[in-house]
């Protein structure tokens, strides 16, 4: 055991933040080789089902809706553009504002590894326990209400 340990900060074993990028990981590491076939990344594959679901939104919605920066938005969208996965364009009712929709080929890429995160999440589901899983997410939801100051943090 190291001496120079800082009694009043809690083990890194019961640490919550280092807790949730362990189960981050467990989770998105299998999600991320699934997507490397098609070279969509975890955060294009988030966009993508943001759009499936909501349908087409404002840029500043969907950053918020998909965990990403603004900024880093913008970068990934360009890239998404060029693959056509999804399309934009000017609000009519303000031209201030960019409106993203998904693709066909957005789609088609949702819909090519439906099966596979079906697979996934039902082994999870089954491993973990359907009943705690639902509680998790519950409970994560709870956690995620608190909203403990996010201005300037990185939510990717």
């Amino acid at each position: 055991m190291n001496d120079r340990h800082t009694p009043l900060l809690r083990r890194t074993a019961r640490s919550l933040p280092i807790a949730l990028l362990r189960a981050r990981e467990t989770v998105m590491a299998p999600l991320r080789e699934m997507l490397a076939a098609s070279g969509v990344s975890e955060q294009k594959w988030r966009i993508l089902r943001v759009l499936d679901e909501a349908g087409p939104m404002d840029q500043s919605l969907l950053a918020e809706q998909a965990c990403l920066q603004l900024p880093s938005l913008t970068r990934i969208l360009r890239a998404m553009e060029g693959q056509k996965l999804i399309a934009r364009h000017v609000d009519a009712a303000d031209r201030r504002r960019s409106i993203v929709a998904i693709t066909d080929a957005g789609h088609n890429v949702i819909t090519r590894h439906a099966p596979d995160s079906i697979a996934f999440f039902t082994e999870l589901e089954q491993r973990y326990g359907k009943k705690r899983l639902q509680e998790l997410l519950d409970l994560l939801n709870d956690l995620n209400k608190l909203d403990l100051g996010r201005q300037g943090t990185d939510r990717r």
